[in-house]
């Protein structure tokens, strides 16, 4: 049981630096950022697995797929292939965005609850539900994104203390700092994109 706890903590570890890697390349929208994401996730897949957090787990097979998305997208999107450029979406579409995603996670809580052995189905379901529609927000660049993931990272500090992750709480810690340096950065970086056309408002 020592070697195999000692063993995880390892794998955790590896996982929270390249994670750690990624939200900082991010933050300097770096395309890079996405290789770090995709090799964090496989190692996050396997740890969930093992402790039973089946949502968070399938959660990181879907964060591998965006990885590839992300640096294709980052790389090669937007107008005339020279990237995605920052945008913020209304008031409207994010109480839209909220209010579907809270009712989707509800009900995948509760089929989780009711049909697996997932533990804490509910808040499982809600921070996967709204961390997936937010890694969309990230791949499109959408500045508020990084306020979604101050609320998804702060409850995901609990759900990982109760499972005994402590590396991974404490990475979700530092997350919460940084989602709202990497706010700050972005609506900066927002306000001086030098063409008007690319910075407006999603409604």
């Amino acid at each position: 049981m020592w070697a195999d706890a000692h063993a995880l903590t390892g794998w955790e570890a590896l996982a929270v630096a390249l994670a750690v890697a990624y939200l900082l390349l991010a933050m300097r929208q770096s395309q890079w950022c996405w290789a770090c994401a995709a090799l964090s996730t496989l190692i996050f897949t396997g740890l969930f697995w093992h402790v039973s957090l089946l949502m968070e787990s399938l959660l990181n097979l879907f964060y591998l797929v965006m990885a590839a998305y992300g640096y294709w997208q980052w790389r090669s999107g937007g107008e005339n292939g020279n990237g995605v450029a920052l945008v913020r979406w209304s008031w409207r579409r994010h109480a839209v965005v909220i209010s579907a995603t809270a009712g989707l996670a509800l009900l995948m809580g509760y089929l989780m609850d009711t049909h697996t052995h997932a533990d804490l189905a509910y808040l499982d379901a809600m921070t996967t539900c709204f961390a997936v529609v937010t890694t969309f927000m990230v791949v499109r660049k959408v500045v508020e994104n990084w306020l979604y993931w101050i609320v998804i990272n702060s409850a995901s500090i609990y759900l990982y203390l109760s499972k005994g992750l402590a590396l991974s709480s404490g990475l979700y810690l530092l997350y919460v700092v940084l989602a709202w340096i990497g706010y700050q950065q972005w609506r900066q970086q927002f306000r001086l994109q030098p063409c008007p056309s690319l910075a407006k408002r999603s409604a």
